[in-house]
């Protein structure tokens, strides 16, 4: 049976991964749909109208896209968060919602390094810095983007924990990291820390003041999540009070100019969300969302169902 997939990007994916999305659904028979660039909701709601499936990045799927979507059956965010999507609209509507886990993954370790060499380093000012060698990273959920981080730090030398109480403690040993107990003793003890959480309910601002001002002196909070894990009051009190921490983040907080004007060199934040802005990235991610629709369709498969 033929079906059409929208790929939906207000921020397009690259030409490589267009053509590769195009081969794996002409390979299965169907047709693809673009709409690239887009500024208007109003664009988004009349192209999802007719298409069976559709491909977002960080699109928004809005109860409303939801509603407008006549033949939809499957939303596939092509990333691990999906945030961007009504899941409750889209499982009231019987439309699966699916990520692509993983297809990130090593994009965002890498760029989590990059911030911690450039805050080591005092931003490349010309002061005196410190390495990563020898210090101890602290990873605050061990997924697929945690599992990264562990691998290049081994790289750099340096000794690696992590917490998550979701990962079977057997699995992180397995890796040579070793498991604490505590989201406290995480943040306590280590040089760096490297966040990885969800935003939920259980999350949003739990990365408060107290946790923040307990870190070691001179360590530093690295941030490639969600924005709204942080509780920004509590940060800029920490940054302010404590004169030797160091934030890096691939999210803007609300605070920025506070946070410069208390911190300075001690802050870095991307321009823009980067963590999946790599080539290789982009490509991955863009094929396996195809590839899950096609499976979905021709085998029933909801392996990264996520509503």
């Amino acid at each position: 049976m033929s079906r059409t997939v929208l790929v939906a990007t207000e921020k397009p994916f690259a030409k490589a991964a267009v053509d590769g999305i195009k081969k794996v659904l002409d390979d299965a028979g169907y047709t693809l749909s673009l709409l690239e660039n887009y500024t208007d909701t109003a664009d988004l709601l009349a192209a999802v109208k007719t298409p069976d499936a559709v491909i977002i990045r960080s699109d928004k799927v809005t109860a409303d896209v939801i509603a407008a979507a006549e033949n939809m059956k499957i939303v596939v965010r092509a990333g691990a968060g999906f945030d961007n999507v009504d899941c409750d609209a889209a499982l009231k509507a019987d439309v699966v919602v699916m990520n692509t886990p993983g297809q990130n993954s090593n994009a965002v370790a890498e760029l989590a390094f990059g911030m911690m060499l450039n805050l080591a380093r005092n931003k490349y000012t010309g002061k005196a810095g410190t390495e990563l060698r020898g210090k101890t990273i602290g990873i605050h959920a061990y997924g697929n983007v945690g599992k990264f981080v562990a691998i290049i730090a081994k790289g750099f030398g340096m000794t690696v924990k992590a917490f998550d109480p979701f990962v079977e403690k057997s699995a992180i040993e397995a890796a040579g990291v070793e498991v604490v107990e505590s989201v406290e003793t995480l943040y306590s003890g280590c040089d760096y820390v490297s966040l990885h959480i969800p935003a939920n309910d259980k999350t949003k601002k739990s990365i408060d003041y107290e946790l923040l001002s307990s870190m070691k002196e001179g360590a530093a909070l690295i941030n490639t999540a969600r924005k709204e894990v942080i509780d920004e009051d509590g940060l800029l009190k920490a940054m302010t009070e404590r004169e030797d921490l160091r934030y890096g983040s691939d999210l803007t907080p609300d605070c920025l100019d506070a946070l410069n004007a208390a911190a300075g060199d001690r802050v870095f934040v991307t321009a823009k969300k980067m963590g999946a802005q790599t080539a290789e990235a982009n490509i991955n991610a863009g094929i396996a969302a195809a590839q899950q629709i096609v499976a979905f369709f021709e085998k029933g498969d909801t392996t990264f169902k996520v509503n």
